[in-house]
């Protein structure tokens, strides 16, 4: 019921937005378009990690931002364990800066700290003393190019604002079953929560990416701390604690991709609720002994630690995994049918209100949050206890997939810039071994794509199984038969569909499957 309270407390904070129509406004005064130097310095990072699919496109969405090009400067912060891949990307580097951008290509010789070790070392370089703000975009992340221009001016004249997060938007949310039902989760976190918690307590948890900082902001939080896997919402968590304000913009939007592949995705989630709660035990002492209101300090502790990231999966998973087939055994046991039915149902509309057009999935929305349950308890036992895989940190995969608009604009790129490159390497020594490069994966493709040669054999993709969710299925299914019998119809019903849900997670039927 307090997270039912909590969600329509929201939900009437987001219609009031978007009654009175609110939003962050940036002053007025514009940047000198003739007077480069009025625009302020700006460092933008690409911290990757094996990204072969989507290292192209992103350093490309990178040097194309309309900013002056001697008003900031690219850091692609590679910590790829792949020699032929670090050379890739550092020619790709190499074949922008030809063309005048200010990009520089960074790799760690020693790999700690996964990306918080990643943009630390980024920021000991002794040149981020001349810059002001630092943007952050993961290797998937593809800005628009007046990505820079809509959210560095909300700085001015605001001294006290730390940080700028932009809205994430995904270019493959209708690939699947799977994207279609995250895209619904993620589509109330952003314009729910997010745009809430960022106009009416001007904080939130940082994204990770696709956001600026104010680096001030940054070194008097302590900077990047290796000590979770959730860096970004650490030092989030830490500026707060510092007295810095949040932005969020829901208007500018970043264009990304979400997991396809329940692998993928299954990982990501134990990651996302794991670390919370390591965070937690580390900055409670902190929080009860800052300086920030006595409100404050308990929206941290209570809702957006407790709530949201403990009480949350705990339920989920006890009530309706365990509690609920177990009362089918026990004949005094009852749950009343508002407990496991009306509520779930209506924070379920609640949940799919920001993205009317997932309407129709509703019911298979509702039966896989419960079934993520198991993955997401067992996330925030490990980091409350910190055990093993807590600080486990497995790179999401990516597909590569691009926007239609993305792939026109690159084709132009290309098709203006080929027969020029051609010209310009031809005698060049590097430039032969890029070509030798290319046309290896040009091969390597086209063998891949023919079937029937034996060129190349192609990584067969199969069906994972997973014991956890096999096991809850078959708990499910058998209290489903023991309802049955015993005529308790909405009982029978949602445990033959809920168990259902968790054979097919187990076998590994909902999203694509990994090689």
């Amino acid at each position: 019921m307090i997270q039912s309270l909590d969600r329509f407390v929201q939900c009437l904070g987001c219609f009031w937005i978007k009654f009175k129509r609110l939003k962050p406004i940036a002053e007025d005064e514009d940047y000198d378009v003739e007077d480069g130097s009025s625009f302020p310095m700006v460092l933008v990072q690409i911290p990757m990690c094996n990204e072969k699919e989507v290292y192209e496109q992103s350093i490309a969405a990178a040097c194309e931002l309309d900013w002056p090009k001697d008003r900031f400067l690219i850091q692609v912060l590679d910590d790829s364990d792949d020699e032929l891949l670090q050379h890739l990307i550092r020619d790709e580097v190499t074949s922008w800066k030809e063309k005048g951008v200010n990009i520089i290509y960074r790799h760690r010789f020693i790999r700690t700290g996964y990306k918080a070790g990643n943009l630390k070392s980024a920021m000991s370089c002794d040149y981020v003393k001349d810059y002001e703000f630092v943007a952050i975009l993961d290797a998937d992340f593809t800005p628009n190019p007046d990505f820079l221009k809509l959210t560095i001016p909300h700085f001015k004249g605001n001294p006290e604002l730390g940080l700028v997060q932009a809205r994430w938007s995904f270019v493959n949310k209708d690939e699947n079953l799977l994207t279609r039902l995250q895209n619904i989760n993620l589509c109330f976190h952003f314009e729910v929560e997010q745009q809430v918690n960022g106009l009416f307590l001007n904080f939130f948890g940082f994204n990770g990416t696709a956001g600026v900082w104010r680096i001030k902001a940054l070194e008097d939080s302590g900077g990047w701390l290796e000590r979770t896997t959730v860096e970004d919402m650490d030092i989030a968590v830490r500026a707060h604690l510092n007295g810095w304000k949040f932005i969020y913009l829901n208007n500018v939007k970043v264009l990304c991709e979400l997991p396809e592949s329940y692998e993928a995705y299954k990982k990501q989630q134990h990651r996302w609720h794991s670390g919370p709660m390591q965070l937690f035990r580390l900055c409670l002492p902190a929080i009860v002994t800052s300086k920030i209101s006595a409100w404050k300090k308990a929206n941290l502790i209570f809702l957006f630690f407790l709530l949201r990231k403990l009480i949350l999966p705990f339920y989920s998973f006890t009530l309706f995994c365990i509690i609920l087939p177990l009362t089918m055994f026990i004949p005094e046991a009852e749950l009343p049918a508002w407990v496991i039915c009306y509520v779930p149902i209506v924070m379920s509309i609640v949940n799919i209100l920001p993205s009317p057009k997932s309407f129709p999935f509703l019911m298979p929305y509702l039966l896989f949050e419960n079934t993520m349950s198991v993955t997401k308890f067992n996330a925030m036992i490990s980091g409350l206890f910190q055990l093993g895989s807590s600080y486990e940190w497995v790179v999401t995969k990516k597909t590569g997939r691009s926007s239609e608009s993305d792939l026109v604009s690159l084709a132009e790129r290309e098709s203006k810039t080929a027969n020029e490159e051609k010209i310009q390497r031809r005698l060049s020594e590097s430039g032969l071994e890029m070509l030798g490069k290319i046309n290896e994966q040009n091969e390597v493709k086209v063998a891949a794509a023919v079937v029937g040669p034996p060129a190349m054999k192609a990584k067969k993709k199969k069906n994972r199984l997973y014991r956890s969710e096999l096991a809850l299925a078959f708990l499910l299914l058998t209290a489903a038969a023991r309802s049955l019998l015993s005529a308790q119809g909405i009982h029978f019903y949602y445990l033959l569909f809920q168990g259902l849900s968790f054979l097919v997670v187990g076998l590994d039927l909902i999203g694509e499957q990994v090689s």
